[in-house]
């Protein structure tokens, strides 16, 4: 991916080495109904654990206080998300603009182990990165990304792009009101039909990611050869259907929160072919 260059966004807090702390969520086993709905659900590219927890249970997720940030450093990991970050503003502002309204970037959090929300409870490294829709920012503890080349074997600069533009995507459905709808839905809903409700939400999120990187390509040429089948192989992995069968033997459809690797696959395809927000919608089409 070619991405050296490019302007580092500002919207960046760095709380790595600094701890965390406030309401936190424990253990670390799957198991089926509202645990698998939290921490599978959450196991790549969703949300808090406690703020899943927080919606099934009709409660709202607890308020921390705030941890202390730094300048982000000047390591070259570093560099390369707050540059991606600076790439998804240019290219979501662009978009908003020229649809008549006006974007507003998320803040990208940097951490490590642990470290409060401003709204979803304690994120946790353990889950991967996720974004809080209450203080509208994206959380990532780096070592993820090492863990998804030892675990998965999938890697790659523009798939480490893909997931931080999928967390980005879930922010962009925050800015336009579709999160707040299906947080509503999902409180009147059976477990089963929040969870297929959940999985559209996901998989929007991924044709989002593609959007961005059609845009982001047409501008930058950041996209080089391989690129797009390592970030392919990345979402067929992490397919809720190769993630039940890696960690139990066996697939229950009715717990799918992201989708099968087909549809993710399928969906961030759709994206980066189109380029069109419009062919994202998710919610209104039958076969997913």
């Amino acid at each position: 991916m070619r991405w050296e260059g490019n302007e580092q966004s500002s919207n960046v807090e760095d709380r790595r080495g600094e701890g965390g702390g406030g309401f936190g969520i424990g253990g670390g086993t799957v198991g089926i109904g509202t645990i698998v709905i939290a921490l599978l659900g959450s196991w790549f590219f969703g949300v808090s654990p406690g703020t899943i927890l927080g919606l099934l249970s009709g409660g709202s997720p607890a308020q921390v206080r705030q941890a202390p940030s730094h300048p982000p450093a000047n390591d070259r990991e570093t560099k390369f998300v707050t540059t991606v970050l600076g790439l998804t503003e240019t290219t979501w502002t662009q978009i908003f603009k020229e649809n008549g309204a006006q974007y507003t970037p998320p803040t990208l959090v940097l951490f490590d182990d642990s470290t409060p929300t401003g709204g979803c409870g304690t994120g946790e490294s353990a889950v991967g990165p996720f974004y809080c829709p209450a203080d509208r920012k994206v959380y990532i503890d780096l070592t993820f990304f090492n863990m998804m080349q030892q675990r998965f074997n999938v890697g790659g600069e523009f798939t480490q792009a893909y997931v931080l533009a999928h967390e980005v995507g879930h922010h962009v459905q925050n800015l336009l009101g579709i999160s707040g709808k299906v947080d509503g839905m999902r409180r009147r809903l059976s477990e089963s039909e929040a969870n297929a409700l959940s999985v559209r939400v996901e998989l929007q999120a991924d044709c989002f990611a593609g959007v961005w990187a059609y845009h982001t390509n047409e501008a930058k040429q950041i996209i080089e050869q391989g690129d797009v089948e390592s970030a392919l192989k990345a979402a067929s992995a992490i397919g809720d259907d190769a993630l039940q069968r890696r960690a139990r033997g066996e697939v229950v459809p009715d717990s799918f929160t992201h989708g099968t690797s087909e549809q993710r696959m399928r969906w961030f395809s759709k994206g980066l072919q189109t380029g069109s927000v419009q062919q994202c919608n998710t919610f209104d089409t039958r076969q997913l």
